[in-house]
């Protein structure tokens, strides 16, 4: 029977397990967007993970969203993460790059003044994070038409730059209220040219920038993460299970490596339209699933018993637990993840939780 402990084939290679760790920002890059030898370490720390899945990872100076968030479209960043994935092989693991627009999810103060871009003049909803202090989303420059190509072309060439940098495959971060999220999702999209208005539209940008990636690389190195039913940052759909429906099946239709569908949290499971991802889709998808969001073991190889997904990714439990794959293998207790700590500065909360044998830290 099928567990988190089978090996799956994807990217080419035989993973050795099915617990993948998701992406999950922790902003401990440099001010200028490179990698730092600290996160070297911490992704070397989970390198028994079936597959690492980075934190989202910028295509442009225009994406940055995230204080010292990592980029991948300057030599530098890209030798930064070669020190990276060159570790993490070299530990037995496997890398996959998340790579990302923040799109409205961003403030002015942390990109020079500029304004964040968005396919629509609607801010994002909650608080922005700055070191000064909590800041409201300011409302968003509309992307012009001519603007969108470019940002497509952004895609590929980071997708060229992650393959450059020694990683087993790149993911499209089209989840959580970033850019491509808001073009598909009506509540952020009010466009009247190609990319707004009938789904097939605010779809548009999802699959073109999909498709540039495969150029790039090729459909066995693509993946794609969405997130049908979050409401991160004010995002609203009128109708998500017809507007995920459509993308889903228009995205396996050009058979990426896999598509990673996120459950909604418990908040968003009170409210939404869509209760359970991976019932309501994977009729859907013939391309492996990863689901994601609220698994524990046995949730997990339920889901894998059931078929109703070939993969499971965690990603809190792996913060806090670097030997997640061993700990789950024996039941072991898992280490308490400190909040407080989740995005910062330093090792502390980042690469000093313990390793069930403290000879493997």
């Amino acid at each position: 029977m099928t567990d988190l402990f089978s090996p799956v084939e994807l990217l080419g290679l035989t993973l050795p397990n099915r617990i993948f760790m998701s992406a999950m920002t922790r902003t401990r890059a440099r001010e200028d967007g490179v990698p730092t030898d600290l996160m070297r370490d911490y992704y070397v720390q989970r390198a028994s993970a079936g597959l690492i899945v980075t934190e989202c990872t910028q295509v442009s100076d225009q994406a940055h969203g995230i204080i010292r968030c990592p980029g991948i479209h300057r030599d530098d960043q890209v030798a930064g993460w070669r020190k990276v994935t060159d570790a993490v092989h070299a530990a037995g693991g496997r890398i996959v790059c998340q790579i990302w627009h923040c799109g409205r999810v961003a403030h002015p103060d942390m990109r020079g003044g500029a304004l964040p871009v968005a396919p629509t003049p609607i801010p994002a909803e909650g608080k922005f994070f700055l070191p000064t202090g909590e800041a409201d989303f300011p409302t968003p420059r509309e992307l012009g038409l001519e603007e969108i190509a470019p940002i497509v072309e952004d895609f590929a060439s980071a997708t060229r730059n992650a393959k450059a940098a020694g990683f087993d495959g790149v993911e499209l971060h089209g989840a959580n209220g970033y850019l491509h999220d808001q073009f598909l999702e009506d509540g952020s999209n009010r466009r009247t040219d190609g990319y707004g208005g009938a789904v097939a539209n605010r779809a548009r940008l999802m699959v073109e920038t999909a498709e540039a990636m495969i150029a790039a690389w090729d459909r066995g190195h693509v993946g794609i993460r969405l997130s049908p039913a979050s409401t991160l940052y004010g995002m609203k759909d009128s109708d998500k299970r017809a507007t995920f429906g459509h993308v889903i099946e228009a995205l396996d239709a050009l058979k990426p490596a896999y598509l990673c569908l996120l459950d909604p949290n418990e908040k968003d499971r009170k409210t939404e339209q869509v209760k359970d991802v991976l019932e309501a889709f994977r009729g859907r998808v013939s391309v492996p699933l990863i689901g994601n969001t609220g698994f524990d073991k046995a949730k997990g190889n339920a889901a894998l018993a059931a078929g109703e997904a070939d993969a499971i990714a965690f990603g809190v439990p792996f913060l806090a637990n670097p030997d997640l794959p061993e700990r789950l293998r024996r039941d072991a207790p898992l280490n308490a993840p400190d909040k407080a700590t989740f995005y910062g500065e330093g090792r502390e909360g980042f690469t000093d939780y313990p390793f069930l044998n403290s000879a493997n830290a």
